[in-house]
């Protein structure tokens, strides 16, 4: 913005202009703020605000400049022309200064009934929304790559896990189908979000509305928004919704960098349980015998850098009075990475996902200690009419028996089990198994050959809609 003109006898400072200036990053928004200013004109004209012919001529250019940016022909987006001087503080002024090279003082009606205030507000509302529809599918395609891997090994068993201890027996499928349903929850506080997000702060000028008689629903309908964000100071004031999205992409980052953290471990030589894909893995510069899995480890890493551009958006925020104060400048950098790193994280682990086979012979040598089925041994109990506790002592002062006579729970003399308990028979060897113990399980939800491929039916349906 020029200064020198108006309330202002001199002008900005060239370092405080270049400080102040957020062009470099909010450039990214001119295909948004574009679409809002030509909503904004086409409702001026139907209010009879500005005249048809001078809105056409707006539009028109407005569009000249959309095709400009789409080509990578926009030179005026930079901060500074060849010669080093200033071009723009912002995207706002950047467009506005090349409309009015296009039309003229024509232009200038643009900006009538509104403040850049709004205009930003609006931007980034339009920005979230088309970024919630990409991550929502990319959502989609890491569940889809988590359910073909449990179909591929459905029939895997493996030990589950407490405390990273042996814990209980599980299938394959069914540890897969967990992260199926965490990113099933992200998918759902994005799309939440998104409904908040799809509200017009545009009409909302500076802070207190303008003296024109504007249609602010119109513009909403326009933009196919939901509706308005009914308190003008609170359509320029807040940044909540970046917040929210900034924390769904934090959560949803959380649950990749599980699974990444699995796989890491899981690919290792101590482990053996999975093998990425090579294309989603690399070597050393040094060790020749090295397969590294980067990428499950970059996404484990970049968890970080989202929660930081949260921590970053609500320190910004916390201690702003109302309305709008220059401080919320600084709400576009954290929410451009939290947006690109979940969207690009996403997408590489729906890829790898795709990549990864899983050693069933591995996992099931895992399984050959039957001290993981001591659950089933209480259970039995239980049955037999003993209370839980009781029988978790006594089985548990059996599992303490086989580890001090180093032998299995199986390898165990009957005539131990009766001791601790008449209720005991011959049977308990049909427990000692791991397939058993898996077909004996009965709740819904649970890890029983039943229940997880009735899980998988249901999500390949959900998916394929």
């Amino acid at each position: 913005m020029k200064q020198g003109k108006g309330r202002f006898r001199e002008p900005l400072d060239p370092r405080a202009l270049r400080f102040s200036s957020s062009l470099d990053f909010d450039r990214r928004l001119a295909g948004e703020d574009i679409e809002g200013s030509i909503a904004h004109i086409g409702m001026l004209a139907a209010q009879k605000i500005v005249s048809g012919a001078d809105a056409r001529k707006i539009t028109r250019a407005l569009k000249t400049i959309r095709r400009e940016v789409a080509a990578g022909s926009a030179p005026w987006l930079r901060i500074d022309d060849r010669s080093g001087r200033f071009t723009a503080e912002d995207i706002h002024m950047a467009i506005e200064h090349r409309l009015i090279a296009l039309t003229g003082g024509v232009g200038g009606k643009l900006h009538t009934g509104r403040s850049r205030n709004d205009q930003v507000a609006l931007d980034i509302r339009l920005f979230l929304r088309g970024r919630i529809d990409s991550i929502a599918g990319l959502i989609r395609a890491v569940q889809g790559a988590f359910v073909g891997r449990a179909h591929a090994f459905r029939d895997v068993m493996m030990p589950g896990y407490t405390h990273l201890q042996r814990a209980q027996p599980v299938l394959l499928a069914h540890h897969l189908l967990a992260y199926v349903e965490m990113f099933e929850r992200d998918r759902e506080r994005f799309l939440d979000c998104r409904r908040r997000v799809d509200r017009s702060p545009l009409g909302a000028a500076a802070l207190a509305g303008t003296s024109f008689p504007i249609d602010r629903q119109k513009t909403a309908r326009a933009l196919g928004m939901g509706g308005i964000i009914a308190n003008s100071i609170d359509a320029v004031s807040d940044r909540d919704v970046l917040v929210e999205f900034i924390s769904a992409a934090a959560i949803t980052m959380m649950h990749a960098s599980r699974i990444a953290e699995e796989l890491v471990l899981w690919s290792s030589r101590e482990w053996r349980f999975a093998e990425i894909g090579e294309s989603f893995t690399t070597g050393s510069s040094i060790m020749p015998q090295k397969k590294n899995p980067d990428m499950a480890e970059l996404i484990r890493g970049k968890t970080g850098r989202v929660y930081g551009d949260l921590i970053a958006l609500l320190t910004v925020m916390k201690g702003l009075p109302l309305a709008y104060n220059r401080d919320m400048q600084e709400d576009k950098e954290p929410l451009f990475d939290a947006a690109d790193t979940v969207g690009s994280s996403l997408d590489v682990l729906a890829r790898m996902m795709a990549t990864v086979k899983f050693d069933g012979e591995r996992f099931e040598e895992e399984l050959k200690g039957d001290q993981i089925l001591a659950t089933e041994l209480a259970d039995y109990l239980v049955r037999k009419g003993i209370p839980f506790r009781e029988a978790h002592g006594i089985v548990g002062d059996l599992v303490a028996l086989s580890a001090g006579r180093k032998c299995s729970l199986g390898e165990l003399p009957l005539r131990e089990y009766t001791r601790r308990s008449p209720a005991f028979s011959g049977d308990i060897a049909l427990l000692l198994d791991a397939r058993t113990s898996l077909s004996m399980k009965q709740s819904s939800g649970s890890t029983s050959p039943g229940e997880v491929a009735r899980a998988i039916r249901l999500w390949k349906k959900r998916l394929s809609r």
